[in-house]
């Protein structure tokens, strides 16, 4: 039996794709004001260049990028772009965990647990209550998605396998899926740590070779320096927002717990021992868990 992100309720594909498009805005939004500030810089280290009535071309279009800054960052604040990605990404792996461990009599569902549907259902509304209270939109307030599909079909047949199945279907398709997962990230943060670490010395070097000039009183002058140093700036905090050093650490420390894992899951776990070992999985890879080890990272 197979077990896919299709399988689980509509609720967690809406708040997957509204964490994927709220992520996307933030991100758009810190990208565009950074590259607004290293424009005008730029315009404001050229020469006076062409006029154009009573302004200069080159300080308008300093003015209008750092008007540009200003007007994007009330943009992203008024839309509360970040909190909502958080918050919707937070509700989104929520339930698919909690999907998970209705599906396979993880803890607290397990086999010996009576009215287990019951017991999902009180968990996912309270999980998602305290969520409100932080800002979360429920889409099924709206109307977006229907009430009454928090369980699906695929998750009602899989919780009726015998525990061989259940084991075999969750390693597979949960465990394994979500370490190749986060082998991906990893490399995608190594390739990108290395590209942002040698432009920001490049940027560094070369703002330090001028300055070093000017203190001879020659070379290009003042605002190259200044431009350069702008946009070294720059670099640092667009890598600062994406954390990409932080999350290296913090996958791969994931992924090796969740090698871990796989090894017991499928040697020594008992049947009896099952729920516990499922919950202390799905502990490993929520999104809580990968921030406090961001956060703790050397």
């Amino acid at each position: 039996m197979t077990f896919r992100n299709g399988d689980l309720p509509a609720l967690f594909h809406h708040t997957d794709q509204a964490a994927i498009s709220r992520q996307r805005e933030s991100t758009q939004a810190t990208r565009t004001q950074l590259l607004l500030l290293v424009t005008a810089a730029a315009a404001a280290a050229l020469p006076t260049g062409p006029k154009v009535g009573s302004l200069y071309v080159f300080g308008l279009l300093s003015v209008l990028a750092y008007a540009g800054v200003l007007g994007v960052g009330m943009r992203a604040t008024g839309r509360r772009a970040r909190p909502q990605w958080q918050l919707n990404r937070s509700a989104a792996e929520f339930i698919k965990s909690l999907a998970w461990r209705y599906a396979v009599h993880g803890a607290p569902f397990g086999s010996e647990v009576a009215g287990a549907e019951g017991a999902y259902r009180t968990r996912l509304e309270a999980g998602l209550a305290e969520l409100k209270k932080m800002g979360w939109e429920d889409p099924r307030a709206s109307g977006a998605v229907p009430e009454g599909g928090e369980i699906t079909g695929a998750m009602f047949r899989l919780r009726e396998q015998d525990y061989r199945v259940r084991r075999e279907t969750y390693v597979r398709d949960r465990l394994i899926e979500q370490r190749n997962w986060y082998q991906r990230k990893t490399n995608v943060s190594r390739r990108a740590t290395v590209l942002w670490s040698w432009t920001i010395v490049l940027l560094t070097c070369l703002a330090l070779l001028f300055a070093l000039f000017g203190a001879f009183g020659s070379g290009p002058g003042p605002k190259l320096t200044a431009l350069l140093s702008a946009a070294a700036a720059a670099g640092i905090a667009w890598n600062e927002v994406r954390r990409h050093h932080p999350l290296i650490e913090a996958h791969t420390l994931i992924e090796q717990d969740l090698a871990a894992m796989m090894v017991v899951m499928q040697t020594t776990i008992t049947e009896s021992q099952w729920p516990s070992a499922v919950y202390e999985t799905e502990r490993y890879v929520s999104p809580q868990h990968t921030d406090w080890l961001a956060r703790h990272s050397s």
